[in-house]
């Protein structure tokens, strides 16, 4: 077991070298929106009308951590289950 700096605290799977990145810190407004800044949805290639998955992780019961992705870049078990859920939104 590799032992940790003091006070450093460890991102899920992020770290150094691992190609993790905080692209940026998101605000959640009232109604549960938030932005994501043009430039990570350029460098992302997300753009208008194209559907995402939000992916959480959990640890001791409590989500830790979320993710999104493009639907097309999911697994093809994924891909089938989620298929049906993102048509009906369309």
């Amino acid at each position: 077991m590799t032992r940790k700096k003091t006070g450093e605290v460890p991102l899920f799977g992020c770290t150094p070298g691992s190609g993790c990145t905080v692209e940026a810190v998101l605000s959640v407004d009232d109604r549960g929106q938030m932005v994501l800044p043009k430039d990570v949805r350029q460098k992302a290639g997300i753009g208008s009308g194209d559907k995402l998955a939000l992916i959480s992780w959990e640890k001791d019961g409590e989500v830790c951590c979320l993710a999104l992705m493009k639907v097309g870049n999911l697994s093809g078990m994924v891909q089938g289950i989620l298929g049906p859920l993102v048509q009906d939104q369309e």
